[in-house]
């Protein structure tokens, strides 16, 4: 019997150029993409942290959902408020299956002709199909044009006003419309290091030239997957398919606040019964964080048991913390072992290792919110 063919993996319309910066490549959710650069990972992240990273994340499912009745239509297959979002304002919400189940974590932006939404590389297909499905009469357009970009890191707003004029003033999970690299490009105020940074979606066309001025400013260092997964470790962010999936509630996953309060009220979204249960009666698992003695990482689908050896749970996603100087990991426990401050063993190569559970994140965000420091809502 001859094998089934492979597909081919896809390439982003920056695979010239990461090649040309000496990239190392791996295969992700079907795309060839680089996993660090000569600097390495270590460095990578810790750039990021002091100045700014450049990400390619062109990988990510852009999608356009027209229609005036795109907001309320979108809204019954989430938990969150997406009829009350101001123009150019976005969320970070879920798609949910009828069992409460997390199908993806996505981003939706509110823009003048319904809503433009960024999906998991690994379910974009998957996505596309389900909203095809479920929004009758509403268009929905992949981007396949497009790419997107993100910059990252407490340099990125003064890197980016250089390009664009004013764009540090615009607030955390807010979007622009604006010119850049010759053509017209949405910005966002969000990413998913912790850092304060933006994601820009532009025509591929003009993705290369843009990537290439921002390398050339002093602060920004091209970064890849590898420093990207550590990043968003620290800062205590879920990876679809390792820390969420259609078996997770987000209850489970400790992302309630994404289901919004007159969501609850009205019980009006997939999976509310068994959600709603649990919001009032706690679930029977919880996401927390775990810190490992020592330098040994626990990485996903390691054991996690009591210091007498019962298994409690598992972790999900686990390394190195760069900015913590020692190894991390996420990981789900029977709730009754959930609390910060407990002591858990992890198995690690067959022998379990002492470790303690701990508040997530593990580096505080700094995300740019003068609303809060000024003391009002963030």
């Amino acid at each position: 019997m001859t094998p089934a063919a492979t597909a081919p993996l896809q390439r982003t319309p920056l695979y010239p150029l990461h090649k040309a910066l000496g990239a190392k490549f791996v295969p992700f959710a079907g795309w060839e993409m680089p996993l660090h650069y000569a600097a390495g990972i270590l460095a990578e992240h810790v750039h990021t942290r002091k100045q700014a990273g450049l990400f390619d994340v062109s990988h990510m499912g852009q999608v356009r959902l027209g229609g005036g009745d795109a907001a309320a239509a979108f809204e019954r297959l989430v938990p969150s408020d997406i009829v009350g979002l101001a123009p150019l304002r976005m969320r970070y919400t879920l798609l949910l299956n009828e069992a409460g189940g997390i199908l993806d974590d996505l981003i939706a932006t509110r823009i003048a002709d319904g809503l433009f939404v960024v999906v998991n590389a690994a379910r974009r297909e998957a996505d596309i199909a389900h909203l095809r499905a479920r929004l009758a009469g509403i268009p929905v357009a992949p981007l396949d044009g497009h790419a997107l970009l993100a910059l990252q890191g407490p340099a990125a707003a003064a890197v980016l006003a250089r390009f664009v004029a004013g764009i540090e003033s615009l607030p955390f999970m807010a979007a622009a419309e604006v010119a850049l690299a010759g053509g017209p490009a949405l910005l966002t105020r969000s990413g998913y290091t912790g850092e304060d940074g933006f994601e820009i979606s532009l025509p591929a066309a003009a993705a290369a030239g843009l990537a290439e001025r921002l390398l050339g400013e002093r602060e920004v260092m091209p970064v890849g997957l590898g420093a990207r997964d550590s990043l968003r470790l620290e800062a205590g962010l879920c990876l679809y398919g390792h820390d969420i999936d259609e078996t997770t509630t987000p209850v489970e996953a400790d992302l309630a606040w994404t289901v919004a309060k007159r969501r609850r009220a009205r019980g009006d979204f997939p999976g509310a019964a068994i959600i709603l249960r649990e919001l009032a009666e706690g679930p029977r698992r919880k996401r927390v964080g775990l810190r490992p003695e020592g330098r040994v990482p626990a990485r996903a689908g390691a054991a996690i048991t009591t210091p007498d050896g019962a298994v409690i749970g598992r972790v999900t996603s686990g390394g190195y913390g760069p900015s913590v100087g020692g190894p991390i990991a996420m990981g789900y426990v029977a709730t009754a072992h959930a609390a910060a401050g407990g002591e858990v063993s992890l198995i690690v190569r067959g022998a379990p290792r002492p470790a303690r559970i701990v508040p997530l994140p593990f580096v505080p965000p700094r995300h740019h919110r003068p609303h809060a420091a000024a003391g009002g809502s963030p």
